[in-house]
């Protein structure tokens, strides 16, 4: 099991930038893929941010210029980076890990979320 604690959202004018934080905890040494994911009422939750364990990111097409994903293995911490905040931008921001185990042909993976964090941006 792995178990993800968020930090850092809060209130914050159009233009601003804020920094959400993310530690896992738990069987740490099994996460492969660490993220950002974020959910508006009534909507499905979507891809902000993805980091592979060797530093390889991916960014929904909103996003990209304007936030940066970083993580440190020693610490097993995910941050985002979030400027230039656009009102759209609110929603709850939730931190996601993927696991992975076993042989290569019997391999198996779990994703973990955290409990969420709000983020709004105001016009």
């Amino acid at each position: 099991q792995v178990h993800l604690v968020e930090s850092g959202g809060g209130l914050v004018q159009a233009g601003g930038s804020l920094r959400l934080s993310c530690t896992a905890s738990g069987r740490t040494r099994s996460i492969k893929q660490l993220g950002w994911y974020r959910q508006t009422p009534g909507q499905q939750r979507d891809l902000v941010a993805t980091i592979s364990t060797w530093g390889s990111t991916n960014y929904a097409d909103s996003v990209k210029g304007r936030f940066t994903i970083s993580r440190d293995n020693a610490k097993n911490t995910v941050d985002l980076q979030m400027n230039s905040l656009k009102p759209e931008d609110t929603a709850v921001y939730y931190c996601y890990a993927q696991d992975e185990f076993g042989p290569v042909e019997l391999v198996r993976r779990n994703d973990y979320w955290g409990q969420g964090t709000q983020v709004t941006v105001s016009s």
